[in-house]
């Protein structure tokens, strides 16, 4: 409980499976934090939810647990084409927000968004929880050290099968497609370890229709010289496999499931100081980001994952759908 008193209260939008690992677990941990409100545009299915997590309020629009004046914040986990729509709704009365990743459905909506929130005294967040592990901390910290010398490439991927191509990650109405899901991890990645928003040289998709990426790879270059690449899929010949890899002048650390370390991960170095292997806490890493969005509500504390850095993120985005010859996703 922060030292007044004062809770943070938080509606969520949309019954999302997400929803309950990413904020309704955590929060039990949390003295800081309750969740007050969900809504869905199905009753029903929001009554559900609510009983099934403990939900004392229900909403059966999006607008009426948007104004509701007992809430501060709002969880957005909507599909990827609503994010913008919603969170600029949340801003402009007056709610703080934690967004669920991709931030908006291309770059342009991601400044707009970015200039709301500027133009606000509300937090806007983006929900990349594993910026905010003590895993992700280390290895920033070991590349600003100057253990790995200058860097000469960086490299993320993040491939899982998901061949229910029902599933609303494959509908380009709603902004789907791998790079947008799996892929705006890898491109986070190589952002934050790489120091600087790359240049894309080149990019190939796998098509799951002519519009929707079920796999992409695309190679970067950054300011500074060095070099990168992002791989992403959700149903390839890559099944299953989560990983970065930071290459200097003078050391290497590859680290083994870089996005949700809670589960299992492991941290190589090699450098002059040897070869050593790091390994961190297992809380998750949706308990560090709710800790963060929380402090930033309450004390003013500064995220990690702010709406501007979403903008860089999605600009990548953008410019791996362009030059795989894919239209840019669109907001619905």
């Amino acid at each position: 409980m922060s030292e007044s008193g004062a809770k943070v209260r938080i509606g969520i939008l949309g019954a999302a499976r997400i929803a309950p690992l990413a904020l309704i677990n955590p929060a039990k941990d949390n003295p800081e934090v309750s969740v007050v409100a969900v809504a869905a545009r199905d009753r029903d299915r929001a009554q559900s939810f609510a009983a099934e997590h403990g939900i004392p309020r229900v909403y059966d629009s999006y607008d009426a647990l948007i104004a509701d004046p007992g809430i501060d914040a709002i969880y957005n986990p909507l599909p990827n084409s609503l994010h913008g729509k919603w969170t600029r709704a949340a801003v402009t009365a007056g709610k703080h927000v934690l967004c669920e990743k991709p931030f908006t459905a291309n770059a342009a909506e991601a400044r707009e968004i970015a200039d709301l929130a500027n133009q606000s005294d509300r937090v806007v967040m983006e929900a990349f929880h594993y910026r905010y592990h003590p895993l992700t901390l280390r290895i920033e910290e070991i590349i600003a050290s100057g253990e790995l010398g200058a860097l000469n490439r960086v490299e993320a991927s993040l491939c899982f099968p998901l061949p229910k191509f029902s599933d609303i990650r494959y509908d380009y109405s709603l902004a789907g497609g791998a790079t947008m899901d799996a892929g705006c991890y890898a491109v986070d990645i190589v952002r934050t370890f790489g120091g600087s928003t790359p240049e894309v040289v080149s990019a190939q998709a796998k098509l799951r229709d002519p519009m929707v990426d079920r796999a992409m790879t695309a190679d970067l270059r950054f300011a500074g010289g060095h070099t990168g690449r992002i791989r992403c899929s959700m149903w390839s010949s890559r099944l299953l496999e989560m990983s970065a890899k930071v290459v200097g002048d003078k050391g290497r650390l590859s680290v083994i499931n870089p996005v949700m370390p809670h589960a299992f991960h492991r941290l190589s170095v090699r450098s002059a100081k040897g070869k050593r292997v790091e390994r961190f806490s297992r809380r998750p890493s949706y308990a560090y980001q709710l800790d963060a969005f929380v402090s930033a509500v309450l004390r003013g504390e500064r995220v990690r994952t702010t709406a501007q850095d979403a903008v860089e993120t999605m600009v990548v985005i953008d410019a791996i759908y362009r030059a795989a010859g894919l239209p840019l996703r669109q907001p619905s």
